[in-house]
């Protein structure tokens, strides 16, 4: 019985690591270029090409296996391909779409996930200390942080950057800069 719910328990982790892996499997095949260009200059001659293409297949096997199960994942997600140095990913790319969604999406949909963080922030932490306080703690790649905190003080929004007040808004400048999505304060 304990091995049958392991080999179902096995068959979910592998279930949902090949998703995980297949969500994203659609990129620029950096890896496997490489293995292209460095076949076109082993010899100028097709046929010789053509053979070295046949004693190479295992490596080709490999390079795309990591392209589109490691590479093309980390390009889908961060929007950068790790191996060719280039963005935007492949699947940002404008084209004259057939089926065209993104007009009745989100807005966030149709952005890279991991690219919203700004340049040089690891990680963004946001928490609600009380009802009137929210603060959002920001950890950036080379380590520092910093603490952004706005409180409600009856009609007025203050904001705070490491405890030093840096604005105030109304409670109308404050729902004018909420409906048009953009933070000029």
């Amino acid at each position: 019985m304990a091995v049958r719910h392991k080999g179902r328990a096995l068959a979910l982790l592998l279930g949902t690591v090949a998703s995980m892996g297949l969500g994203g499997c659609m990129g620029q095949m950096g890896l496997s270029s490489m293995v292209t260009k460095g076949n076109l200059s082993v010899v100028d001659n097709r046929y010789g090409r053509a053979g070295v293409f046949v004693l190479l297949s295992p490596v080709y096997g490999l390079a795309a296996t990591a392209d589109l199960f490691v590479f093309n994942t980390i390009e889908f997600w961060s929007g950068k391909n790790p191996i060719t140095g280039k963005s935007p990913a492949l699947v940002d790319h404008k084209a004259d779409a057939v089926i065209k969604v993104n007009q009745h999406l989100d807005p966030a949909l149709n952005k890279v996930p991991l690219a919203m963080l700004p340049q040089g922030v690891r990680e963004v932490k946001v928490s609600y200390p009380d009802e009137r306080t929210a603060q959002m703690e920001i950890h950036y790649i080379d380590g520092h942080r910093d603490m952004m905190r706005g409180e409600m003080r009856g009609e007025l929004l203050e904001i705070y950057l490491d405890d030093k007040l840096v604005s105030t808004l109304t409670r109308k400048q404050l729902d004018e800069t909420a409906s048009s999505g953009k933070a000029d304060v």
